[in-house]
């Protein structure tokens, strides 16, 4: 369903938006959306609103720990290549 007619932008593309952990106003200053008329603001809040409480970002967890310096677990060492003689 068309979301903002002035900027043709979905419920399904404000959904995806919203589902990649941006908020309103990201995804207001990314697509456009609500920033011409103004009328489709409600609803656009609405779709980002519902995808974020159903669908919290897994990935903001993930880069936090990459950030704290947690390295990622292998079940075999790194192979060392030693030069030709």
């Amino acid at each position: 369903m068309i979301v903002c007619v002035c900027h043709r932008i979905s419920d399904r593309e404000i959904a995806r938006h919203a589902r990649a952990g941006m908020g309103f106003d990201e995804i207001q200053f990314e697509l456009g959306v609500a920033t011409q008329c103004g009328q489709c603001e409600g609803c656009a809040r609405d779709v980002v609103a519902q995808c974020s409480a159903s669908c919290p970002s897994a990935n903001i967890k993930l880069a936090t720990n990459l950030q704290e310096g947690s390295t990622w677990q292998t079940s075999q060492p790194y192979l060392q290549l030693s030069p030709s003689a």
